[in-house]
């Protein structure tokens, strides 16, 4: 079953890779590479319609949960963690379950990824529900530990979404969703941390940042939902709101002083004329979104 896989399958451009020399390897993988974009943009009917359900989910109070296995897994726990300090999310909203343990070493977590009856309890433990929309990452779209947990998933009535580099994969036909990025065989055979794992960041960028971007996490393009923990994010926030609202850097001081820090306070109470403690009210009274709180 293994051997008649896309993600397995052997690629004769690189054949005598061994043979290459560095200019040589460099230039291939670079050509595979460029190749990952277009089989992403391929799948972007497929991505929309996960991303809009996804983002349905959480503004009615529903989580995100990522579940995979060996570097699928991995990049998902990038993505979780990256949601907090980019997004200002509260820990637990988004979450990603690898097979193994997120601090077991890689060969822990590649062992564990057979191991079905852990993702139903480890899912379950969750306690998933209808809000909730699980994301199951595996690029030969037969994982049995991503297998079982959509399969709880599924039953406790939550949203669920295979994202897999093979067409009518399994994990497809247990999903609500599936979306297939077929990149193609990787330059090491089977290796698909390559292009297949390169696929996988960039649809994991797309569903956590446009998600995010539907629940008002952002004011255009900038995240005024930030969380400025060093010097490097503070400088971030203030430039932020000197972006959004074209104060001066006195008025911007000054508007992050009475705010406490946080931007979009500052950026409400600049745009509006109005006092720090108004500008957190009206943000309250419309979950958070700057543009509502300005039409008010």
């Amino acid at each position: 079953m293994f051997d008649e896989l896309p993600t397995e399958a052997w690629n004769a451009a690189a054949a005598d890779l061994d043979l290459r020399d560095t200019t040589e390897l460099v230039a291939l993988m670079t050509t595979e590479d460029a190749s990952v974009p277009a089989a992403v943009e391929r799948a972007s009917a497929a991505i929309v319609e996960a991303i809009d359900a996804i983002a349905d989910r959480l503004a009615r109070g529903g989580r995100l949960i990522y579940v995979g296995a060996g570097t699928s897994g991995r990049l998902a726990l990038v993505d979780a963690v990256e949601c907090e300090s980019t997004f200002a999310v509260p820990p637990g909203l988004v979450i990603a379950l690898v097979a193994g343990g997120a601090t077991s070493g890689a060969t822990a977590q590649e062992h564990a990824e057979d191991d079905s009856d852990a993702g139903a309890s480890e899912i379950a433990a969750v306690q998933v529900g209808p809000l909730d929309a699980v994301v199951g990452l595996s690029a030969s779209g037969r994982t049995p530990y991503v297998s079982g947990a959509l399969d709880v998933a599924r039953s406790a009535g939550a949203l669920t979404i295979a994202l897999v580099a093979v067409p009518e994969s399994e994990l497809g036909r247990l999903a609500d969703h599936e979306v297939a990025v077929v990149v193609g065989p990787e330059v090491i055979a089977g290796s698909t941390r390559l292009k297949a794992g390169t696929a996988q960041k960039l649809v994991l960028n797309m569903i956590s940042t446009i998600s995010m971007v539907r629940l008002g996490k952002t004011y255009g393009n900038l995240m005024v939902d930030v969380v400025a923990t060093n010097d490097k994010l503070r400088a971030r926030v203030h430039r932020i709101v000197a972006q959004a609202t074209g104060a001066e850097p006195d008025q911007v001081d000054a508007a992050l002083a009475a705010s406490g820090g946080d931007a979009k306070v500052a950026i409400v109470s600049l745009l509006a004329g109005i006092d720090a403690e108004e500008a957190r009210q009206r943000l309250d009274g419309v979950g958070g979104v700057v543009r509502k709180a300005l039409e008010q």
